[in-house]
């Protein structure tokens, strides 16, 4: 039980850390010396691997299935992502609430920290090729592309919030790279803060006699987030990570362009609500801006040294 609580208290870490567009819940994982477990576990998960489930009232198969989930350490996978989930529930209705009140110093802390985690990525590029320049160009004009069209307005029918989810969970990959930052790009971190802040509400309002209507609706989309991430978990993940095996430098310079091209939309987001007192606001968001940048350059004091990175290519 005290294993359980530590793993989830480093759950929690690294969920507070996905919240936040910029910093990368792999990274505290780095940091807490559970990003090798992290992925040996969730590479370990095979889906065919638990047709015993089925026949679970079967000795034999009972038996099978719980060296399965020892051998994936399914423990550790609880442990965490019931801390994850966790933060995510209690610092989804903070965030919602910075980004619709206080756009500007919000979204300049976003752009600080953006920024800075991009800066201190393309520094693991130890060498410019044409072809690495070639993917990291591709990257930035793709996001700021991408951005452009979803700042002008975007679904979030099911198909968009299952993608959402899928490209989310790629960040649990790469220490750096932020799954909230893709759903920045997405144009979805709004509407997907705000709905797991509206599932609470809807929760505690049960409590008072209020309707199963607004749980029903926001659950509907929480759950289809979730599916997207299990998808992503079996599918672009596991891409990801042969990709960083075999081309890791591209690939890293690569999806660091795609931060850079994002920076795109906290910008305009700050520039758009800039009111009157424009110098009083702008001197907010810079103010925010470099407290963001602070934020990247602990935490990769932090990391400095830690060994993540796979054979360069």
């Amino acid at each position: 039980m005290r294993e359980f609580l530590v793993v989830y208290l480093k759950g929690f870490s690294m969920g507070s850390a996905d919240v936040v567009p910029g910093v990368s819940g792999a990274t505290i994982a780095l940091i807490l010396g559970i990003y090798d477990r992290l992925i040996r576990a969730i590479t370990a998960i095979d889906p065919r691997a638990f047709r015993s489930a089925v026949r679970v009232s079967e000795p034999a198969e009972r038996a099978a299935l719980r060296a399965e989930l020892e051998r994936i350490d399914a423990t550790f996978l609880l442990a965490l992502g019931l801390g994850i989930g966790t933060a995510i529930v209690v610092l989804s209705e903070v965030l919602y609430t910075a980004v619709t009140e206080y756009p500007v110093p919000t979204y300049g802390f976003f752009f600080g920290l953006i920024a800075a985690s991009a800066f201190i990525l393309y520094g693991e590029i130890d060498r410019w090729t044409g072809r690495r320049v070639t993917v990291s160009v591709a990257g930035i004009g793709l996001a700021a592309a991408v951005t452009g069209v979803t700042q002008a307005g975007v679904s979030h029918g099911p198909a968009m919030i299952v993608l959402a989810g899928a490209v989310a969970v790629c960040a649990m990959i790469l220490p750096g790279v932020s799954g909230s930052l893709f759903l920045l790009i997405l144009g979805q971190y709004e509407f997907i803060t705000g709905t797991v802040s509206a599932f609470v509400d809807g929760l505690f309002g049960l409590l008072t006699g209020e309707g199963l209507a607004s749980v029903f609706e926001t659950g509907t989309v929480i759950v289809l987030f979730a599916l997207g991430a299990v998808v992503g978990l079996f599918t672009m993940a596991h891409a990801v990570r042969r990709a960083l095996e075999r081309y890791r430098v591209t690939t890293l310079a690569f999806l660091v362009s795609l931060m850079v091209g994002g920076l795109r939309l906290p910008a305009t987001e700050v520039s758009s609500n800039l009111d009157a007192a424009l110098r009083a606001d702008l001197a907010v968001a810079v103010v925010a801006g470099i407290v963001g940048v602070g934020t990247v350059l602990l935490v990769d004091r932090y990391t400095d040294g830690l060994e993540y990175a796979k054979p360069h290519r």
